[in-house]
This record gives C-alpha cells, sequence and structure tokens, in this order.
C-alpha cells in the first residue's frame, strides 16, 4: 500500500510539471505571436504647436476660410407664357412680347481662404467671373465688399480683395509633397451652411483630361465637396492650405466622393501673377506634345512609356532655336521627371519668363542634355477644322480599316495646308477597326510610316505591309504634327 502511495505521489508530481511547462511554453509562443506596432509613413500627424488633434486644426483654419456670396445681372427674354408658342395663338394673336429685354440678379455662393493678413482672398474663378457685386463673410459673422483683383479662366482660379488688416492666413503647403492616402480637411460653404469641415485622404494625384479647365492638375480627394465648396480649402494635418475645392464628378448633383481641388503649387503661380499683373503670364517653347504610349515607347527606344514626345516644332520659336526637333522625348525638366505631356505643360507654363531651363531629351535612342530659354505665352492660334472634299481616287488598306488619297495641290489648298506638308490624306476610317481605335480621323494627313516618308497611296501602302505588327504614323491634324500608334492586324 506504501509503494502504491509512493508511485501515485510521483505520478502527481509528473502531471504538474507537465502542466507548468505546457503553460510557459504557451505563453512563449503567444509573445512571439504578438503583432508589433506599425508606424504608416505619409499620413502626417498634427504639427500645429498645442494641436492635439484634429478639432484643433479644423478650428483654426475655419478662421481663414470666408464665405463669398457673388451677384451677376443676367440680361434677356422675360420669361413667356407657354400659351404664346402655340401655333393656333400665334396665327391669330401673332408673336406678342411683354415688357420687353428683362434683367434678373443671379447669385452664387461659395467659399474662399485669406491668403494674406491684408486683405487677399483666393477663390474660383466661376465663383466672381462677371459679377457686378463680391461680398464676404468672415468667421465672425462680419460681412464686407471685395474688389476683383484678377482671375483666370483657364485654371479656374482668381483673387479678390477686402479692404481688411490682420486678417488670419492659412499658411501655403507644398501640394508636390502629398501622397496617396494622406488625410486631408475640405473647408468650405456647401449650400450655404459655413464654416463646414469634412475629412477624407488623397485618393489620386495629377489628375488630368477631365475637360474641365485648359491647365488641369487636379488632387482627387473622398472629403465630401458639394455645391458651395467652390473656392474653400484643402488642407492637410499640419493645418497647411495644399489645394483650392473646384469641382466634383456626381450624377446626383451631391458628393460621391470624387472631389477635385487645384494644387497650391499651381494656385501659388497664378495667385502671384494676377497681384502683380492683373493677368497670367505663362511660359512658352513653341513645341507641340503629346503622351508615349506602350507602341509608341518601344519604337523610340523607351522601356517605360513615360515623358513627353515632341510631335512639331514651331518656327522661330525658343525650341526651334534650342535646337529641339520632331521625334525627341522630354525626359526632364531642370531635373525633375516629366511624367507625361500635360505635366510638361503645366511646369513650363509657371517656369519664369526669361529664365534658362535645362532639357534632357531623348533622341535615336541616346539622352541629350538642351538649354532653352522661356518665353511668354502668345495667344493661341485659330485651328480650323479639315475635312477633304474631293480628290483622286482613294487606295484602301483592309487590315487597319483604312482609305486614303493621295495629297494634290487642290486637296492641299481645300484642306488649307501648310507648303511643307507631304503625304497622304485619310478619306474614311472603318469603325471598330484599328485605324478607329488608334484615333485616326478623316481629314489627317499621313505623313511618315515608321520614319518613312509617305509621298503617296503606293508608298503608303508599302510601308505599313514591311511595318511589322505596328506602325509609328506621323500625322498632320489641325495645324500640328501628331505620333499615332497604329496596331496592324495579321
Amino acid at each position: 500500500m506504501k509503494v502504491n502511495l509512493k508511485y501515485a505521489f510521483l505520478a502527481v508530481i509528473l502531471i504538474l510539471a507537465a502542466a507548468v511547462a505546457a503553460c510557459s511554453h504557451g505563453k512563449k509562443e503567444h509573445k512571439e505571436l504578438r503583432p508589433t506596432p506599425q508606424v504608416v509613413e505619409g499620413v502626417a500627424g498634427p504639427q500645429i504647436p498645442g494641436a492635439t488633434g484634429y478639432s484643433d486644426i479644423a478650428e483654426r483654419a475655419v478662421k481663414s476660410v470666408v464665405n463669398i456670396s457673388s451677384t451677376k445681372v443676367i440680361r434677356g427674354q422675360g420669361q413667356e407664357n407657354p400659351l404664346f408658342n402655340d401655333p393656333i395663338f400665334r396665327r391669330f394673336f401673332g408673336n406678342p412680347s411683354f415688357g420687353g429685354p428683362r434683367e434678373r440678379h443671379e447669385r452664387a455662393l461659395g467659399s474662399g481662404v485669406i491668403v494674406a493678413k491684408d486683405g487677399y482672398i483666393l477663390t474660383n474663378n466661376h465663383m466672381v467671373a462677371d459679377a457686378t457685386k463680391v461680398l464676404v463673410q468672415f468667421n465672425d459673422g462680419r460681412e464686407v465688399e471685395a474688389k476683383i483683383v484678377g482671375a483666370d479662366d483657364k485654371t479656374d482660379l482668381a483673387v479678390i480683395k477686402v479692404n481688411e488688416n490682420n486678417l488670419e492666413p492659412l499658411p501655403l503647403g507644398d501640394s508636390e509633397q502629398l501622397r496617396l492616402g494622406e488625410v486631408v480637411l475640405a473647408i468650405g460653404n456647401p449650400f450655404g451652411l459655413g464654416n463646414t469641415v469634412t475629412m477624407g485622404i488623397v485618393s489620386a494625384k495629377g489628375r488630368t483630361n477631365m475637360d474641365i479647365l485648359d491647365y488641369e492638375d487636379f488632387i482627387q480627394t473622398d472629403a465630401a465637396i458639394n455645391m458651395g465648396n467652390s473656392g474653400g480649402a484643402l488642407i492637410n494635418t499640419r493645418g497647411q492650405l495644399v489645394g483650392i475645392n473646384t469641382a466634383i464628378f456626381s450624377r446626383s448633383g451631391g458628393s460621391e466622393g470624387i472631389g477635385f481641388a487645384i494644387p497650391i503649387n499651381l494656385a501659388r503661380s497664378v495667385m502671384n501673377d494676377l497681384v502683380r499683373y492683373g493677368e497670367v503670364r505663362r511660359g512658352y517653347v513653341g513645341i507641340f506634345v503629346q503622351d508615349v504610349t506602350p507602341g509608341l515607347a518601344g519604337h523610340f527606344g523607351l522601356e517605360q512609356p513615360t515623358g513627353a514626345l515632341v510631335s512639331d516644332v514651331a518656327q522661330n520659336s525658343p525650341a526651334a532655336e534650342a535646337g529641339l526637333q520632331r521625334g525627341d522625348i522630354i525626359l526632364e525638366l531642370n531635373g525633375k521627371t516629366v511624367t507625361d505631356a500635360t505635366h510638361l505643360r503645366n511646369e513650363i507654363a509657371q517656369t519664369e519668363i526669361g529664365s534658362e531651363a535645362a532639357l534632357t531629351v531623348l533622341r535615336d535612342k541616346k539622352k541629350v542634355e538642351l538649354k532653352i530659354k522661356i518665353a511668354r505665352r502668345p495667344e493661341d492660334a485659330n485651328v480650323h477644322q479639315r475635312s477633304p472634299q474631293s480628290g483622286p481616287p482613294a487606295s484602301s488598306d483592309e487590315r487597319v480599316g483604312l482609305n486614303v488619297t493621295d495629297l494634290t495641290p487642290m486637296l492641299m489648298q481645300r484642306l488649307q495646308l501648310p507648303p511643307n506638308v507631304r503625304g497622304v490624306v485619310v478619306t474614311q476610317v472603318t469603325p471598330d477597326s484599328p485605324a478607329a481605335d488608334a484615333g485616326l480621323q478623316r481629314g489627317d494627313v499621313i505623313m511618315e510610316v515608321n520614319g518613312r516618308p509617305a509621298t503617296d497611296g503606293r508608298d503608303f501602302g508599302q510601308a505599313l505591309k514591311s511595318a511589322g505588327k505596328n506602325a509609328v504614323l506621323l500625322v498632320f491634324r489641325d495645324g500640328n504634327t501628331i505620333y499615332v500608334d497604329l496596331a496592324l492586324s495579321k
């Protein structure tokens, strides 16, 4: 009996030891599997001294955002009774006009941002364009009249000024430093509800080709922006102004999480010109550029589609004097990478007139360094749409869905072509064909195929046959040349 108790006691000890070991092992594994806290880079925390969160930043920023109401006089006929448009009524009584032309006053509500202590306010052009009166209401309820210093419809920016001093301007940030996912606050006057703050992130940068403005480089955000937010502030979590809210993408008329703001770096350049000159003076070098597509990149010796492809160079322009050539791809401007044609156009426009810029160019698959002087942009030349009306019999290529005809002196006159343009004229493009997919249009003049001149329909057809899977066409359209990447079906 004693022996059995001894063994039983030993068994209990062994069981307890095993349990302790298991618990220790379990604790060690749990500690190793515990997630390590991570720091998310690019989402800056509050930087204002004394700020403890977004509330402090917002409460300070709203003091620098104002409500703007503008009045415009719309002249036109008064509203007619629908009965007057009835044919029987007109037969017996004619077309009566009661009261003649009438005037009505249209009021617009929006927002603005104080950018200087002495009364300068940045807003949208569409808020004050053609306004007969502009009123500014401050955060404390005061309302004063403002005068328009200058406006620019190409960027939808305007500067107004009030006769006030010691205002609280928002510090200007650097929109180039914004990162995707960075938290931003939108402040404005949506639907007339002043001092409204919404929060979101930077959804995208460099949005272009929106067909909203001539110069586009939008910041896209999902911070709620509605009607009345126009001209308001987009700020980062340092309390710095990084954008001017200007547009929304909406099917309902309200916020759907896609809002657009003009980057403050672009706005700063426009604002300085408006204050200094009352107009915007943009840089110009005299080139026509286009984006580099994957097909064009391979043709010109680039591994990735980047930069801006020079499709034409204006005569007697700074670009011509600098030695830029058709077919050059501009990779860098003053050491900054050029991402696409719109990016280059915006950067040149903001470069100081009279200064010298450094270009890095890809030419014949080799990099070339050039210096170019920035001139002031002249007025845009009138562009005329052209369409061939008649000519010699057209030749066709069924593989690409394209009909062309030789360029005769009569066609050159009808199309108003410069004397140096030579090639074949597109007379028809088959829908849903490779030519249509490439964007070729009736009236285009195809001058080259893969660098080979297309002097007539025969040369053009032979050049296409020897082109392989893709052909890069040099096309004259609307007063300048462009490159078109044409995929050839097998």
